[in-house]
């Protein structure tokens, strides 16, 4: 497994490693989803103060384009125009 930041105590590094690997399949799957929620929230979050003129539609292809890539992006904007028309 790979080791934690150097700024982690290796103590506790082996404690949170224990921690993780007797936890059940579903905690963990559980804690991923936690984080998975958490990280696209925020990510969300700093692209509306990034770019606070546009709407709706445009944030969620600019998060589409960041995660998954231009293609995509176009992708959904022309599935959202389409669905406006």
């Amino acid at each position: 497994m790979q080791d934690l930041p150097p700024s982690t105590d290796q103590e506790a590094q082996e404690v949170q490693i224990s921690l993780i690997r007797k936890a059940s399949v579903a905690k963990r799957i559980s804690r991923v989803r936690s984080i998975s929620s958490t990280v696209i929230r925020l990510s969300r979050r700093a692209m509306v103060r990034a770019n606070s003129g546009k709407d709706k539609d445009e944030l969620d292809i600019l998060f589409v384009a960041y995660s998954y890539g231009p293609d995509l992006a176009e992708k959904l904007r022309r599935y959202l125009k389409e669905r406006r028309q």
